[in-house]
């Protein structure tokens, strides 16, 4: 039977080593800090946000909401990431995506210290990530990296393929099983016989947000299947091509009208050694990452 990694526990272990750094950094009179810029009222990213937030009172992280209108123009975005970048209580910095049409998002996370880069964007902390050196990780693709360690899941020498090729997750996780020594294929939209490279892999990254796109056929018994997307579903249709007949996930679409699935078909994961769900798989350990990522923000700025 197929082991299923528990996102919830190891983000709680994340958080519970952030928070245990946090104190020692509190005896030297440091206190990490966090600024989230959140434009307009879009109820997801409120969601997202107040999320964050919490997470930080939980762990003894100051916390600052910014929340510009939603026609705030780049440039008093700007400036506001000018401010933030030389404020000294602030360690982190993260704008909600998405942002207005209006807003050049390109530009404002550049303009973001990279230093204070929490969400790993900039193109310097890329650049590290890519060559091996210290820096900011992208949360997603280092919750990923967390959740194979964690659960004692050899990398190093496994063949690892990552489907998706996205500055967020795709090419920074790929980055990341490489400096662990994994042997990794990138797979993308104008790869030909995707599943005949798909099933070589020991460790099958799935980040292209297409729901269940990666069937059983896809699949090489007991790899170990990592399901990055989220993809709602609100249509019955929708709902029975994925989940007919499972009495949990129905109780679940009745009361809300819909149910989330992953870029992995659920009928994949029986023949996997080891796989994350969704929900309660690698999207947990993104917030449980940005904290962690705050927390060695702080540390690296004052040379710790």
């Amino acid at each position: 039977m197929a082991r299923i990694l528990d996102g919830a526990a190891l983000a709680a272990a994340i958080k519970q080593e952030a928070a245990e750094e946090v104190s020692r950094l509190a005896a030297s009179g440091i206190k990490p800090g966090l600024a989230a810029v959140l434009v307009g009222n879009v109820p997801a990213s409120e969601i997202y946000v107040r999320n964050k937030v919490q997470a930080c009172a939980e762990l003894g992280i100051y916390s600052d909401l910014v929340k510009p209108p939603a026609d705030v123009t780049t440039a008093d975005l700007l400036a506001i990431v000018d401010k933030l970048n030389a404020r000294d209580d602030i360690d982190g910095i993260l704008i909600q995506l998405p942002l207005p049409p209006q807003v050049d998002s390109k530009r404002l996370l550049d303009a973001i210290d990279p230093a204070k880069d929490v969400d790993g964007f900039h193109p310097v902390n890329s650049g590290r990530l890519l060559a091996g050196r210290p820096a900011l990780a992208p949360c997603t693709p280092a919750g990923v990296i967390e959740i194979l360690k964690r659960s004692n899941l050899p990398i190093a020498g496994q063949h690892a393929v990552v489907v998706g090729r996205s500055d967020i997750v795709g090419k920074p996780v790929a980055a990341l099983l490489l400096h662990e020594n994994a042997t990794v294929t990138i797979c993308h939209s104008k790869t030909r016989d995707l599943p005949a490279i798909t099933r070589q892999a020991d460790i099958l990254v799935a980040a292209i947000g297409r729901a269940g796109f990666i069937t059983p056929e896809m699949v090489k018994p007991g790899a170990t299947l990592i399901d990055v997307g989220i993809n709602r579903l609100a249509t019955r249709e929708e709902f029975d091509r994925f989940f007919k007949g499972d009495p949990r996930r129905e109780a679940t679409f009745a009361k809300r009208g819909s149910t989330i699935v992953g870029d992995i078909h659920p009928k994949a994961f029986d023949l996997a050694g080891a796989y994350t769900p969704v929900p309660g798989g690698v999207g947990l350990l993104t917030i449980a990452m940005l904290m962690a990522n705050t927390v060695r923000a702080a540390k690296m700025r004052r040379g710790i």
